[in-house]
């Protein structure tokens, strides 16, 4: 049984395609049409699953979308109408999209699909799941758990924010949930639209940023802006918020409580922008970590699943991790709105239709999130040789010497190889590395490669072997969603000057024996790397740590500032 998934329209769309409960492909659409979160629906991610399947839409017996548009439509009636007239001009700008596009989603998406297949019977073969069981199907059903808690928080789906729900085998079942506007990670996002960055892409940064500050607001917010009960559960006073009815996240008394007007994007970041991305990252840890250990009691589960956007959140999963109220965790390399896609399809499979479940005992079933197209070496030739490119042809053993030489020289090095990943994170398919040894290198790639803020860190990639070795963990994490400490015994001593300085000035100052990948306050986004998975990456930091005594490279994707132009390939 073939089943496609597909999520789209609101950011991030994707397509996933599982036959008989085996991933076969997954794919966001921003990496064919290269807009960022691309909202539009997934054509090309489409056409890609079925290229790779070698099947047209005619061979797939069920197409699901991921959310419920109708759900959506009411939520958004009820929202106005309980603060009309307040908020009549985002209504009024809502409401023509709505009515245009999205109230009619079903229509647009037979349209769509008969685009693949004239014949396509969209009366019996198109599906809908709802937001959070798509996300939790894409957290439980993959996992390497015959039964799990499973948590989901994000912004909102159709009404719930956070939900909880129990599988076991095939089945999936809600079991409770907090509704809209009462959302953590809609207050995430309003902190990250007060701190100058964007919603639904910024949030990275303002975790990044929070560690050159102190959670100085942290007893602020919880006074007043969020209600958190002993088992997690919490209530948001909307009197500071505007993503209700406005056209903005907060509103003049948020401003009045925190202190001063949201910082505009081209204002340098300050010591109080700081505190205020501590606070934000402290209030979530609190809750999450409150509300993982009231569900460890109350489902008595010792495994726990997470998907949802607030599950992107690395430094709270470490922390969900090292608290022990569940004894294994996994996390949805795709927890966002593309893994709704996956979500949709395994939903449709397991629950829908009943099929059995069996857990694979060497892992997930995610191989590795590597789930995206691949590129034949003649088709790389081709296109090079297109743009009039000089380059070499290496076999892979000669390849795999040559790039960890030019690491060990200090060099960043462009790693292409193997199936594209699915999800935010580069997992050493699509990849710039680089020597975690040089204290150079996090500036390096930030300004000359990534044109980005100085001030993010950058994800060691390290062999699974060695992880404790180096870092304060030995857990899987291969899709880098995991934030632990480099061990005691690589951290370098500071001098007192080092240790009284605040901000950004504490970047420039090594804390390690790999001061690349160590963030100020001495954690690291851990990628740990697996052969099985990916042969030829396991090989590369292998041979790096014979040629150095060192088995961390820096990883980092390929994305660049959004102001910079990209060169398209040709077609």
């Amino acid at each position: 049984m073939r089943i496609l998934g597909v999520s789209a329209f609101y950011h991030d769309s994707a397509a996933a395609l599982i036959e008989d409960g085996r991933i076969v492909a997954a794919a966001q659409e921003e990496r064919f049409s290269r807009k960022k979160h691309d909202a539009a629906f997934p054509d090309l991610a489409i056409s890609y699953c079925l290229e790779e399947a070698g099947i047209g839409l005619s061979d797939v017996d069920f197409v699901t979308f991921y959310d419920k548009p109708f759900l959506k439509f009411e939520r958004l009636l009820e929202t106005y109408l309980s603060y009309a007239p307040k908020g009549f001009t985002s209504f009024k700008m809502a409401m023509p999209i709505w009515l245009k596009e999205k109230l009619f989603q079903k229509d647009l998406l037979r349209k769509k699909l008969k685009e693949y297949d004239a014949g396509f019977d969209w009366i019996n073969k198109l599906l809908f799941s709802e937001h959070h069981f798509s996300h939790a199907a894409s957290a439980f059903f993959p996992s390497p758990f015959e039964e799990a808690c499973v948590l989901t928080m994000d912004g909102v789906g159709e009404w719930a924010t956070t939900s909880v729900a129990v599988g076991q085998g095939s089945k999936l079942e809600m079991t409770k949930e907090i509704h809209f506007p009462h959302s953590l990670g809609l207050l995430y996002s309003a902190m990250t639209y007060y701190t100058g960055f964007k919603v639904n892409s910024g949030e990275y940064k303002v975790m990044g940023l929070a560690p050159y500050g102190e959670p100085r607001y942290a007893r602020l917010m919880l006074d007043n802006l969020i209600d958190v009960k002993e088992d997690g559960s919490f209530r948001l006073d909307q009197k500071y918020f505007d993503y209700c009815t406005g056209l903005t996240m907060t509103n003049r008394a948020f401003d009045d409580l925190m202190g001063g007007p949201a910082r505009r994007g081209e204002e340098l970041l300050s010591q109080r922008h700081m505190d205020l991305a501590a606070s934000i990252q402290a209030v979530t840890e609190e809750v999450v970590l409150k509300m993982t250990r009231s569900l460890a009691k109350e489902t008595g589960q010792k495994n726990l699943c997470l998907a949802g956007g607030v599950a992107l959140n690395c430094v709270a999963n470490g922390k969900v991790l090292r608290d022990g109220a569940f004894e294994n965790i996994w996390v949805q390399p795709a927890a966002g709105d593309a893994g709704g896609a996956l979500g949709a399809a395994l939903a449709a499979y397991y629950v829908h239709k009943g099929r059995p479940r069996s857990v694979s005992g060497n892992g997930d079933a995610m191989n590795g999130s590597y789930l995206g197209p691949d590129f034949s070496q003649a088709d790389v030739e081709s296109r090079l040789t297109h743009l009039g490119a000089k380059f070499d042809s290496l076999d892979e053993a000669a390849m795999i010497e040559t790039a960890a030489q030019a690491l060990a020289d200090g060099k960043a090095v462009g790693w292409f190889q193997g199936r594209m990943e699915f999800g935010p994170r580069a997992l050493g398919g699509r990849s710039f590395l680089g020597d975690a040894r040089s204290p150079e290198m996090q500036k390096l790639l930030n300004l000359k490669v990534k044109y980005r803020e100085s001030f993010r860190p950058f994800a060691p990639a390290v062999l699974r072997e060695d992880v404790s070795d180096w870092f304060e963990i030995d857990e899987d994490s291969p899709y880098m969603l995991m934030v632990a400490d480099v061990a005691q015994k690589r951290r370098l001593q500071m001098s007192e000057e080092e240790m009284a300085l605040f901000g950004i000035d504490k970047l420039n100052v090594p804390r390690s024996d790999i001061p690349a990948v160590t963030h100020v306050d001495y954690s690291a986004r851990i990628q740990t790397v697996h052969e099985d998975t990916n042969p030829p990456y396991h090989a590369l930091i292998s041979r790096f740590k014979e040629l150095t005594g060192c088995p961390v490279i820096v990883n980092t994707s390929f994305n660049v500032n959004a102001g910079v132009k990209i060169h398209q390939w040709p077609e």
